[in-house]
């Protein structure tokens, strides 16, 4: 790909997160002393010039493509073009699958910031063998889903022991506002978890397992930890999805790694509130009408406030056993679904696009992908990975 056009297309650059990674890569991608060639695609031109002219004067000629998720051609033409796509264009469960398949064909990496696990089920039982064959990297969830805990547990086993079972935690906190685009992407979940259960069911019949290894995942049940914050649910998330994964897919997580994840809440009364309004949810979502009511809640490409970002943050609390011995580490930061999302994201392309990175290639995690390398960057953009008890 030495020979592309650009090194990185941004897709998606005039919604809300999309223009916020815009803004982070005009101010570091060209970091290192190395020259990055980037350009922004989407649909709507004038809209393009919006965002470009936000950039300020530096990136005034910044590159401009015209691409739509229902113009197949377009799309190959922004995926021949680059060495990496970043795509902001959900729900990706309804418009995510025409860009997967222009980078799995072109051999272009790919890098999105999906919680849809139903679309990332489906992408790899469509296109994961296409994109072995071509060489690209398809990496999905490379924002708030999934980085710090994929990334802290990475992080987390290689202070352990080598070769010895390992037992990890991973507890959630965050204070924070999430956007319309965010809104709208859960509630169409929601709404398809039969179908997810099927699409989930068919990639395990099909995906290999780790030969002479066990990786499992553990569902947990809500309980108490006072020295992580109170009470704590299972919270079944594209997280630990993406944690297994990566378990499966490296074997220096040794040979029997569980995994369990929760969500922090705090008090006790607030576990069964939670309870309530998520069963409530999930209910009203199943059928179209009651569905549209609860999409009407929160428009796409509304977001918080600068002033609200910059008090928003989150906390990822890794615990870990393995042969006797305990570690616990933290992966903390700001406000995680957009200024340290549009971070996470942008590091992950610069990263496919810049670092020496093992030789692999498919539907990967992003710790598969870029392991230690994207560590690295993102503790260079401000969000700190630490040892906090041994």
């Amino acid at each position: 790909m030495a020979d592309r056009e650009h090194d990185i297309v941004l897709f998606g650059a005039t919604g809300f997160t999309g223009g916020l990674t815009a803004e982070y890569l005009a101010e570091h991608a060209g970091e290192g002393g190395t020259q990055t060639k980037w350009a922004l695609a989407g649909r709507n031109r004038s809209k393009l010039e919006a965002v470009r002219s936000r950039l300020g004067s530096d990136h005034a000629e910044l590159p401009l493509l015209e691409a739509d998720v229902n113009n197949e051609a377009s799309l190959r033409s922004v995926a021949e073009s680059t060495k990496v796509v970043i795509t902001t264009v959900g729900p990706y469960i309804h418009h995510g699958e025409p860009m997967v398949a222009a980078c799995a064909a072109a051999g272009t990496d790919y890098v999105d910031l999906t919680g849809e696990p139903e679309f990332v089920d489906e992408m790899w039982l469509r296109y994961h063998e296409l994109a072995e064959r071509s060489g690209a990297r398809i990496v999905h969830s490379c924002g708030f889903d999934s980085i710090p805990y994929d990334l802290g547990a990475l992080y987390t086993v290689g202070r352990l022991p080598e070769g010895v079972p390992i037992a990890l935690e991973g507890f959630m906190q965050a204070n924070a506002r999430f956007s319309g685009g965010t809104f709208h992407s859960a509630i169409h979940a929601m709404g398809r978890l039969r179908h997810s259960v099927r699409v989930a069911r068919e990639r395990a019949r099909g995906e290999p397992q780790p030969s002479g290894r066990r990786v499992r995942g553990l569902s947990g049940r809500p309980h108490n930890e006072p020295d992580i914050g109170g009470w704590v649910v299972p919270f079944p998330t594209i997280d630990p999805q993406t944690v297994l994964r990566s378990a499966r897919a490296l074997d220096r997580y040794g040979p029997d790694f569980s995994y369990s994840h929760y969500l922090v809440v705090g008090k006790l009364p607030l576990v069964a509130g939670m309870a309530l309004g998520a069963g409530a949810a999930v209910a009203l979502a199943q059928t179209k009408p009651t569905r549209n009511l609860l999409l009407k809640i929160k428009d796409p490409g509304e977001g918080p406030t600068p002033e609200q970002r910059a008090r928003a943050w989150f906390k990822v609390t890794m615990r870990a056993r393995a042969d006797g011995q305990r570690v616990k580490t933290v992966v903390s930061g700001g406000d995680p679904g957009y200024t340290e999302t549009s971070k996470m994201l942008g590091e992950a392309a610069l990263c496919l696009a810049k670092d020496e990175l093992p030789q692999r290639a498919g539907q990967l995690t992003p710790a598969v992908a870029m392991g230690e390398a994207l560590i690295a960057r993102v503790e260079r953009a401000g969000i700190r990975f630490e040892v906090v008890e041994e």
